[in-house]
């Protein structure tokens, strides 16, 4: 860590601690949040992990249904929908994350759902029909959640069914753009020990870019269904059983891909495509999954935990490229259609000892997954040279088709304690973990080049052919991956509701392979894992008789053989070699605020900073290109800002209005600095919501909304990247609506 950096933030934590203390008259607090995120239930407060934590109560007030909507709301977590598919996620938190989807290359941000990871970003913005809580872990986790943790985990939390009283809850949502949302959700008791729970939701919403071609009406339709079935039978005093099955169908459009200028040039919101685009079809993707989860308390101090699953992913996905009314230039279509399954098994032993001054888990996980993949890239009338004399003797239509197989495997084994010592009164925490994996992998490749629709646009020496095979190299690689992940943890209570901790640790992503590779041998040759040790200084903290919480945490990173994707063809971004060719110092601060001003208002507060810097990059051929390269996704300032206010005297119904302001710095979206000025520009959008819950004159359980999302109907890019052409995805224009929401 620079001494610049560590110097400011102790300057800062040690003012936050001397925060006023004093017992404030009034009574009302700060609820308690409680999370998962050490695998234990424990207080928010209590946790030495820089975290974010929505309640369910949370998610409905700011709109969030799916991980793509947390991208305004998390400093230093980026959730940019991939331009082929809104379902597909690519996830970035303090500047690491992964641009691509290929499925030889993990992501870096690991996402659980009930405690199962979920091995591609493919359907992950798929709807979750019944969330209890969304938890985000800033930074490395590699001790608890293993590989392909190096920038944080998310973890989406269900709610679980109960024996006690039968529930049912139904809510409508209804807007402009032709948006409705219905979900049902039935908790049924069937025994004193045993419960289900029934969930399904339906959502419908038009895009805001008519399509002037042929296909379907517009781009950005979504049209998605989500179902869960939730079974929990307390099998005894001591054991526990929840099974769950889900699944999505979702059927969205593809979004709006608009050629644009360079920075700092800015196109307008498109509105309509040309009459070019061709075929434009509807996505098709599909994740559905099976998991159990079993916990025997064998002691009062020792659980045994099993999370066991199996998940299934087609994945269909169609995109017309360059489709707007800016230029005459071809349609560029590509189509993915990925069948994608995987296997995992955990088995977790919990428990305490030595008079609950000894905290533990141990655990082994396996995990297996097998997928195929096919992808067609179309453009057509292109002009090409088939003489090979530099000058254009043809058109054509141009179909590249890749098919890849993937079988991999992984296990480890872990540990994390915690020992509180009795001396210093027990204020002071020390944990220490580790986590030893392996990683196995295979992957298989094959491209297919072709001419098709040839056309001479002038003398050839030799007869047309109608269809010619440029490529056809198949490839295959074999390899295997072994690390040990440590972490260290300070924590000290300084008093009963302020901590501080300092912690060391670990973060590995497995190597792959490149399916977009400049040649088969570096296909067959891959690369390697790449690796961040990260230095952790933080503070949670709860002042004035808890009324204010203040949680801040400075960082810096050591990341090295940083999987870089460098263009190796200068005129084509679709080859590219991933090179474990970087090194690279990362470095930020992140504060959450929360305080009561009054009985009726909360005001919350969070800011993210980041200074990312390489310091090597080398290309394939060993040359130093790092002055060429800069983080993505990775602006250096964010932040959010809301206030939530309760009306009083108001007698028929809990009435509340929350404001919410969200902002992020520019932020480069293109690595490569020869790329262009691929950036997306900063800017803040503004939301609200007017609720009416438990409306007594109706009798209560009753709940009437009125939400508005970008209410200034901000212009700005979701993403900015190299197509062929300098290409943009708008973020949606002003949206609002009502909410109906019946429950007992």
């Amino acid at each position: 860590m620079k001494p610049a950096l560590l110097k400011r933030a102790g300057i800062g934590l040690a003012g936050a601690c001397l925060v006023s203390g004093s017992v404030m008259a009034n009574s009302i607090a700060l609820e308690e949040v409680v999370v998962t995120a050490q695998r234990k239930a424990e207080s928010l407060q209590d946790a030495p992990i820089s975290i974010a934590a929505f309640s369910s109560d949370a998610l409905e007030k700011k709109g969030i249904s799916n991980l793509v909507d947390l991208r305004a709301n998390v400093p230093n977590l980026q959730l940019t929908p991939h331009p082929n598919s809104a379902t597909t996620a690519r996830v970035y938190m303090r500047g690491v994350g992964n641009n691509d989807d290929q499925v030889t290359q993990d992501p870096s941000v690991a996402v659980y759902m009930d405690g199962v990871y979920l091995a591609r970003n493919l359907g992950l913005a798929q709807e979750v029909a019944d969330i209890e809580r969304i938890e985000v872990l800033r930074g490395p986790q590699g001790t608890l959640y293993g590989r392909n943790a190096t920038g944080g985990a998310i973890n989406v939390i269900t709610k679980a069914p109960t024996p006690e009283a039968i529930e049912f809850s139904q809510k409508f949502s209804a807007g402009n753009f032709d948006y409705f949302r219905s979900k049902t959700s039935l908790n049924l008791p069937l025994g004193e020990r045993l419960a289900a729970k029934l969930a399904y939701m339906t959502m419908q919403k038009d895009g805001f870019v008519d399509n002037a071609g042929s296909g379907v009406d517009r781009f950005g339709d979504r049209d998605r269904q989500a179902w869960r079935l939730d079974l929990l039978w307390d099998v005894s005093d001591a054991i526990e059983v929840r099974y769950a099955y889900d699944a999505s169908k979702i059927e969205d459009t593809p979004m709006f891909v608009e050629r644009v200028p360079l920075h700092p040039e800015e196109a307008d919101r498109p509105e309509r495509s040309s009459e070019s685009v061709r075929g434009l079809k509807a996505n098709d993707v599909t994740p559905s999954g099976h998991s159990l989860t079993a916990k025997w308390l064998l002691t009062d101090s020792l659980e045994l935990k099993y999370i066991g699953a199996y998940r299934e992913l087609d994945n269909f996905t169609h995109q017309n490229y360059h489709a707007g009314e800016r230029g005459d230039h071809a349609t560029f279509i590509t189509e993915f259609d990925i069948e994608q399954d995987q296997t995992t098994h955990e088995l977790q032993l919990l428990g305490n000892a030595l008079d609950d001054r000894l905290d533990y888990v141990v655990g082994v996980y396996s995990f297996a997954e097998s997928a195929d993949s096919f992808d067609l890239t179309v453009v057509p009338e292109f002009d090409i040279d088939l003489t090979g004399d530099g000058i254009n003797d043809a058109r054509a239509t141009i179909n590249a088709k890749r098919d890849v197989t993937i079988n991999n495997k992984a296990s480890a084994i872990f540990g994390q304690a915690t020992y509180t010592p009795e001396w210093l009164e027990s204020r002071l925490h020390l944990t220490v973990g580790w986590r030893s994996s392996r990683d196995s992998r295979e992957a298989t490749l094959r491209n297919v080049n072709q001419l098709s629709n040839i056309q001479p646009a002038g003398g050839l020496p030799f007869p047309t052919p109608t269809e010619l095979v440029l490529a056809d190299p198949e490839g295959r690689g074999d390899r295997d991956f072994r690390d040990s992940s440590p972490s260290f943890v300070v924590a000290y209570d300084l008093s009963e509701t302020t901590n501080i901790y300092a912690k060391w640790v670990n973060g590995y992503k497995t190597g792959g392979y490149n399916v977009r590779a400049s040649t088969v041998e570096r296909f067959n040759a891959g690369f390697d894992a790449e690796h961040l040790v990260s230095t952790e200084l933080g503070l949670k903290g709860e002042y004035l008789n808890r009324r204010l919480r203040l949680n801040m945490a400075v960082f810096a990173a050591d990341y090295d053989d940083i999987q870089v994707n460098v263009q190796t063809d200068p005129n084509d971004p679709t080859v590219t070699d991933v090179l474990n060719a970087g090194e690279a110092i990362i470095e930020g601060v992140e504060m959450d605020l929360t305080a009561l001003l009054g009985e009726a208002t909360t005001l919350s507060f969070s800011y993210g900073y980041l200074d990312t810097d390489y310091e090597v990059v080398r290309d394939a051929e060993g040359n130093d290109v790092t002055a060429e390269f800069r983080f993505v996704n990775a602006p250096g300032h964010s932040a959010t800002l809301g206030v939530d206010y309760s009306f009083t005297g108001i007698q028929f119904a809990d009435t509340r209005l929350s404001v919410d302001y969200s902002w992020q710095d520019d932020k480069f979206t293109g690595s490569n600095i020869k790329d262009g000025r691929y950036i997306v520009d900063a800017h803040g959008l503004w939301n609200a919501r007017f609720s009416m819950a438990d409306i007594r004159a109706l009798g209560g359980g009753i709940d009437v909304a009125l939400w508005a999302r970008n209410i200034t109907d901000e212009e700005y890019y979701i993403a900015h990247f190299n197509a062929l052409f300098p290409s943009a995805v708008f973020g949606d224009p002003r949206t609002y609506g009502v909410d109906l929401s019946y429950r007992f």
